[in-house]
């Protein structure tokens, strides 16, 4: 299967080092590809590379097979972006915003009333855009990404100031897209719960290199098997676990979480009872993508 985006050994070195460095993207086609790091990773260097804004030091990009170079960029027809905030002319309506725009790349006038339909944004396209709403804006420079009728959606932290409902109806819009329009998404984003919510694929990025690529249920069979602790006293059960030679976090409930690398759940149990804790809670964890992200950049979770 043909993927929607492809990089191959891609590199970008600056003066100080590499933003990032042999990147092996692979994209499938309707996914929304959630692509993950912490600042400074490397991940808006990618973006920028993915569009043609930055010339990669090495390697190769391809866009549903199409190579991607500074001398041939035909295949960013296939693509629009939403990187940063949106440019948006806040002296005219939502409509006469993506009819400037429509004019520019020359697309049929019919496009306008097809896209307003798709962020469904017509009962507001006649308002100006200084009176927006900033998930309204939002959505319009969605709508302006999609004018073109693009194959892929490149989007660079979109939910940035969002409030919980504006991030609902972006999740909800996005999955639209995807589903009823086979339109592939990748989508940068430090919000982890977020991607976890509605990601079908992943990519992890540190320090400029991808440690990951995959579905969260590949990335769930990489990282090792929690165990949730609840005992009378967590301080001496830490203590008395890191003694131990066992890693041990808090999950922000008064539990402990343990990483099962070479005891069983019953030896961390009879460990702790034999030291005099009171166990009153000792259940497998169900990892979230913010421990599983964790346990991977801290090199818990074994790497490609």
């Amino acid at each position: 299967m043909m993927n929607a985006i492809q990089t191959v050994s891609l590199s970008k070195r600056f003066p100080g080092g590499y933003g990032v460095h042999e990147l092996d993207l692979a994209v499938p086609p309707g996914s929304i590809y959630g692509f993950l790091g912490p600042n400074g990773a490397g991940k808006t260097t990618t973006i920028r590379l993915l569009l043609s804004l930055l010339k990669p030091s090495a390697g190769t990009i391809s866009i549903f097979g199409e190579a991607l170079t500074p001398k041939s960029r035909g295949a960013l027809a296939n693509v629009g972006a939403l990187v940063e905030s949106p440019s948006l002319y806040g002296h005219l309506t939502g409509r006469e915003n993506l009819e400037v725009t429509r004019r520019l790349i020359a697309v049929d006038g019919r496009r306008v009333e097809a896209v307003l339909r798709l962020v469904e944004m017509e009962d507001s396209a006649d308002r100006l855009v200084r009176n927006y709403s900033l998930g309204m804006r939002q959505r319009l420079a969605l709508a302006l990404a999609l004018l073109g009728e693009p194959r892929i959606l490149i989007l660079d932290e979109p939910t940035n100031g969002l409030d919980p409902a504006g991030i609902q109806e972006l999740r909800a819009l996005l999955r639209r897209l995807t589903a009823e329009h086979g339109i592939t998404v990748f989508l940068s984003s430090h919000l982890l719960t977020e991607i976890d919510q509605i990601a079908s694929h992943l990519g992890v990025l540190d320090s400029g290199r991808l440690l990951f690529q995959g579905t969260l249920e590949e990335l769930r069979r990489r990282a090792p098997p929690r165990l949730v602790i609840g005992c009378d006293d967590p301080v001496r059960a830490t203590h008395e676990l890191h003694t131990a030679g066992e890693m041990v976090t808090s999950n922000g409930n008064g539990n402990l979480v343990v990483a099962l690398r070479e005891r069983t759940s019953a030896q961390i149990n009879r460990l702790l009872v034999e030291r005099g804790i009171g166990i009153a809670k000792l259940a497998p964890d169900d990892a979230s993508l913010e421990s599983l992200f964790m346990a991977l950049t801290r090199g818990e979770a074994s790497r490609p």
